[in-house]
């Protein structure tokens, strides 16, 4: 009997002993088995031991030693399954000294140290710097030959057309409107934006109007040009807008996207962002963005040059697109679209925390162009740990994956940057306070092309009231082609040129032929009328240079107006040998 109890209790022993030893080896709290639970609450491996031997009996042991050690892993392989202990918490596996990392979505990450080469190969970066294209150089020699690289004559004969068609079916059959005089209505457009002033009559105003408006056009013909003004076939719009919300303006607004496209090669760093282009009229892609200054508007995705701030690309947003695949995000179809025309040359993307994300720096890799931006942390493709707020001021943390680098960095508590990039393969911080990293730093420089440019444009926009979103978007236009003209004129003539002075001589020589034509015309009515008034009549002053309504019966012999005495010039006595 003393010996079946000795055995009975070496194999309890042995039991207690082998959940020991797998415990420790899992480095998991000891528990007992479920048939020999005697308490409730769960007992470290220490605990469990001492209770283990607190319960053997030295007397059924005859006197000999009891081994406490189990036969290597082959009593633990004897366990059944109802007795293994809880599975052990997942953790990052070790590759030498680097840390990877799956997240959400699958994307395994590698954690690397400050400095150190990733494992991948950068593309070869475009080399040149933003010019004019061949075509543009032998076009352009003029600020109006620049202009009208972008509104062409074409797309100012279609505006011509549709405008015509409109007042005369609404106001007068036989009204109508030259070429030159819309050209001089687009510089009064331009002039407007320079001089600021109340409202559109202080523009003729004696006191405050701008002598070169006052000169170009009469104030009512202004008006009744901007009552009628049309891009469009009005009797084959609603058929078109079926599919088009653009219709009213996408023909011109089409050509001038395309002519900034052809225009100019950007360099190396593209940025792109949103524009709102301010507006209240009723249209049904009509925005608000609470964090504009302007909060209502029309919204354009915009593709700039960052060194000269040059328009590259430009959409107008419309709303959902079903052209759009269904799987594939608005931010990615946008910086696609956008950055087509200038893909596999091996240039960089500069975008904010809409566009970027981990799927679209894999396509773009896939067509030469690497990609730089901030991301949002509540991305799937971001690791887990880098998602920590409590970072020390100015600490790094770099991570790597298939051709991409993510560094998340802190430039003040409970502050995280995260910068995802294509085109580092070393992340290095500089010897400055604050640390920064290398992609940080370029993304400082290379974030602001769209936003500098919104800020030139609207320094000098031509925007007024209007409640006709064409007539909005025909504003954006023509700043946008102002201001890709000023750029284009200095690259190609070699002069460096203040924007104001070049808008000022553009509205001069837009005005310059419909001056001419209305000068001639002028000059043709006086050629045309009698030499003297009639017989017991008198002609009014036509010169009042020096009087305001006096009488007169004698012309000019130069300009042919009727001249009083008071505006007639004296001259001076010569002898026939000096005539």
């Amino acid at each position: 009997m003393r010996g079946n109890s000795f055995c009975a209790e070496v194999d309890k022993i042995s039991l207690h002993i082998a959940y020991y030893f797998s415990a420790l080896k899992n480095s998991v709290v000891y528990e007992p088995p479920l048939q020999e639970k005697k308490m409730q609450r769960r007992l470290t491996t220490r605990q469990a031991l001492e209770m283990i031997l607190s319960e053997v009996n030295p007397c059924d042991s005859d006197g000999e030693d009891i081994e406490l050690q189990p036969d290597s892993d082959s009593e633990l392989s004897d366990l059944s399954s109802d007795e293994e202990t809880a599975p052990q918490p997942k953790k990052r596996a070790r590759l030498g000294t680097d840390l990877t990392e799956t997240a959400k979505d699958g994307t395994v990450w590698r954690e690397e140290q400050v400095g150190t080469r990733l494992p991948f190969t950068p593309i070869k970066a475009y080399a040149a710097d933003g010019e004019p294209t061949a075509k543009a150089r032998k076009s352009i020699s003029s600020r109006l030959q620049s202009f009208l690289c972008f509104i062409t004559l074409d797309m100012l004969h279609s505006i011509q057309e549709w405008t015509i068609q409109h007042a005369q079916e609404t106001e007068h059959v036989h009204w109508f409107m030259a070429l030159p005089e819309l050209m001089a209505f687009i510089a009064i457009v331009i002039l407007r934006g320079l001089t600021k002033v109340p409202s559109l009559r202080d523009c003729w105003s004696a006191n405050l109007g701008n002598p070169h408006i006052i000169g170009t056009m009469p104030r009512n013909r202004f008006q009744d040009i901007m009552r009628h003004l049309r891009f469009d076939d009005r009797s084959t719009r609603s058929d078109r807008a079926k599919t088009d919300k653009f219709a009213a303006i996408s023909s011109v607004w089409g050509s001038f996207v395309t002519n900034c496209i052809t225009s100019y090669n950007p360099g190396l760093h593209i940025t792109v962002d949103e524009q709102l282009f301010p507006s209240k009229t009723r249209c049904c892609f009509l925005q608000y963005i609470a964090t504009k200054p302007d909060k209502f508007g029309i919204k354009f995705w915009v593709a700039c040059d960052l060194k000269s701030k040059y328009i590259c690309n430009v959409l107008p947003y419309l709303g959902k697109d079903p052209s759009r695949p269904s799987g594939e995000r608005l931010s990615e179809n946008v910086v696609m679209r956008l950055m087509e025309p200038f893909l596999d040359k091996g240039r960089n993307v500069t975008t904010d925390n809409f566009f970027t994300s981990l799927s679209l720096a894999h396509k773009l890799l896939s067509r030469k162009t690497t990609i730089l931006g901030t991301v949002n942390k509540i991305r799937r493709e971001i690791p887990q740990s880098a998602r920590h707020t409590d970072r020390n001021e100015f600490t790094t943390q770099v991570f790597s994956t298939t051709a991409a680098t993510l560094t998340a960095y802190a430039p003040k508590r409970k502050k995280t940057v995260y910068i995802l990039s294509s085109m580092h393969s070393v992340i290095q911080t500089d010897n400055t306070t604050k640390r920064k990293p290398n992609t940080v730093t370029l993304y400082n420089t290379t974030k602001c092309g769209v936003d500098v440019m919104d800020q030139m444009v609207r320094e000098y926009t031509v925007r007024t009231g209007t409640r006709r979103w064409p007539v909005a978007v025909f504003y954006n236009m023509i700043d946008m082609a102002a201001l890709n003209a000023h750029v284009l004129y200095q690259a190609c003539t070699g002069r460096q040129e203040r924007r104001v002075d070049f808008l000022v001589e553009l509205a001069r020589e837009l005005a310059n032929s419909h001056m001419c034509a209305k000068k001639a015309k002028k000059e043709q009515l006086l050629r045309t009328q009698p030499s003297t008034p009639s017989p017991g009549k008198r002609a009014m002053c036509q010169v009042k240079h020096q009087c305001k309504n006096n009488h007169a019966t004698v012309r000019c012999v130069h300009c042919y107006r009727y001249t009083c005495g008071k505006c007639r010039q004296e001259i001076p006595w010569q002898c026939q040998d000096c005539e």
